[in-house]
């Protein structure tokens, strides 16, 4: 039972809730991640109190949802996601939420990002429904970068508040994080980078990898590197069992061939495509490109670790639609979802024909150029 609030008595004592009303409030406050039906009826009091838009419940009866396209595996949306995601996507039906939402910036974006210092109160609504809709086995991986403060050369906390918010208000557990170098950044800000030469090149994104359970579905056998030369030599040749200087007692087992080497938790990769088909797609349809896309390799890497085929993948931030198009090249289900028109209209180009390095994850699962779809047309006339 959820703590916080009391019962009515047997007698019909008055102020206590009767039984069927707590029952009602403890099964809604579970299902939005709350950890108690009091912490639930103090944010619906502060709402109510404080009008507060960020947070307000989403009306089921007053969204009505535009499909952009449809694959034989998934679809993109327009529109709001979290109303989406309370109106479609049932409790427990998510395999993972792969996502990168808008990061908290100074400098306002194209895309529409939030203010750093409102960020952790904008995201919790996403928070709780990401929860209710995951499976007890499911994930959810952001990828998410840091803010500098306005007019300092100190760092916002904000995608660390985030991260605390998601574990102690939402009900998630950090799994492990990850950090996504792109040695292709350029040096920003440069103000403290270039110019007064106090700061050096910020070229990470922290990526929060969360789940429901301690214990979600997992496998990093699916995700093993080509040894290194010198780790080849020594499978070759073998190795004498000894404490190194650490402490570690390396055993023979270290010489065991697993098929591949168990990557680590920096992910380099240079986000540098600039001619692909979906950038070509774009210029040919006059069409803006999403300025904040990640390379199909970032979520190649998290859909076949943490999914098997015929999983459902979501990305409600979904941009330029890399996670829908990677997800249907692995053989997932998924949903992305997106607010901005023009970019879901430049989605519908996106492509399959990955590179080299992007293919590492999934070598043998090229399905075709580009989507295998049917088109909705979503111009002004037909969204309306």
């Amino acid at each position: 039972m959820l703590s916080g609030v009391k019962r009515k008595s047997a007698s019909g004592e008055h102020g206590f809730l009767p039984e069927k009303d707590l029952t009602e409030i403890e099964l809604r406050a579970k299902r939005q991640g709350y950890s108690s039906a009091a912490e639930y009826l103090l944010d619906l009091h502060r709402q109510a109190t404080e009008a507060d838009p960020a947070v307000e419940t989403v009306a089921k009866k007053t969204y009505k949802p535009q499909v952009a396209l449809e694959t034989a595996l998934g679809k993109i949306t327009v529109g709001d996601s979290c109303a989406y995601l309370v109106n479609h996507v049932r409790d427990d039906s998510v395999d993972l939420i792969m996502t990168s939402p808008p990061f908290g910036l100074v400098r306002k974006k194209a895309y529409g990002n939030e203010d750093a210092d409102q960020y952790v109160q904008w995201f919790r609504q996403f928070g709780r429904e990401f929860a209710r809709v995951l499976k007890p086995s499911g994930s959810l991986v952001i990828d998410i970068g840091g803010a500098w403060k306005p007019g300092l050369p100190t760092r916002s906390l904000y995608h660390y508040e985030l991260l605390i918010m998601l574990c102690r208000m939402c009900g998630f557990h950090l799994a492990q994080e990850f950090f996504w170098w792109n040695p292709a950044k350029l040096p920003t800000p440069a103000e403290w980078v270039n110019v007064r030469r106090v700061r050096v090149k910020d070229a990470v994104n922290c990526i929060w990898w969360l789940s429901k359970t301690p214990f979600p579905k997992v496998s990093n056998r699916r995700i093993l590197q080509p040894y290194s030369d010198s780790m080849k030599d020594l499978l070759k040749n073998g190795y004498k069992a000894k404490v190194r200087p650490s402490g570690h007692d390396i055993s023979t087992k270290f010489q065991r061939n697993n098929g591949g080497a168990i990557p680590p938790n920096l992910i380099a990769i240079a986000n540098t495509e600039s001619n692909g088909a979906y950038q070509r797609y774009c210029r040919e349809n006059g069409l803006p490109e999403h300025p904040a896309r990640f390379p199909a390799s970032l979520p190649a890497m998290f859909i076949r670790m943490l999914t098997d085929k015929g999983d459902f993948v979501v990305d409600p931030f979904g941009g330029s639609c890399v996670t829908g198009s990677v997800a249907e090249q692995m053989e997932r289900n998924w949903l992305c979802c997106e607010l901005d028109l023009e970019y879901v209209e430049g989605a519908k180009g996106q492509s399959f024909d990955f590179s080299e390095e992007e293919t590492e994850y999934d070598s043998g699962a090229v399905l075709g150029h580009y989507f295998r779809r049917n088109v909705i047309d979503l111009s002004p006339d037909c969204a309306s």
